[in-house]
């Protein structure tokens, strides 16, 4: 009986070959996730309230930068983006499954959103 090989065929990806267009797409989408975590959901609206106490309303003229910052998905983006893509680069094994967690929360809320 012949033995199974040892390495996978050149046109297979071993499950943890990592490829970097879809590492790409799955920062991206964690990125949104984390995102939208603290610009608009519930679980943090205490937090964002907090600070629209103290430094006002995003939508005031003279409201703080943070205020506004909570409330940027522009804003926001640039900064989690940042962290997806050092985490992916300095800590890829623990980064791995939290991102695709995340991406998986994005996808499964634009779905719903979706479907109405």
């Amino acid at each position: 009986m012949p033995s199974l090989p040892r390495s996978t065929s050149a046109g297979r990806r071993a499950a943890f070959d990592p490829d970097p267009l879809v590492d790409l797409l799955v920062d991206a989408l964690a990125t949104h996730r984390l995102t939208t975590l603290v610009k608009d959901d519930k679980i943090l609206e205490d937090i964002r309230e907090v600070v629209f106490r103290r430094y006002g309303s995003p939508d005031e003229e003279d409201a703080h930068k943070l205020s506004y910052f909570l409330t940027c998905p522009w804003c926001l983006s640039i900064y989690f983006g940042a962290f997806a893509a050092a985490a992916r680069i300095l800590w890829p094994n623990g980064w791995r499954p939290i991102s695709r967690a995340l991406a998986l929360s994005t996808v499964t809320g634009l779905v719903s959103e979706a479907r109405g």
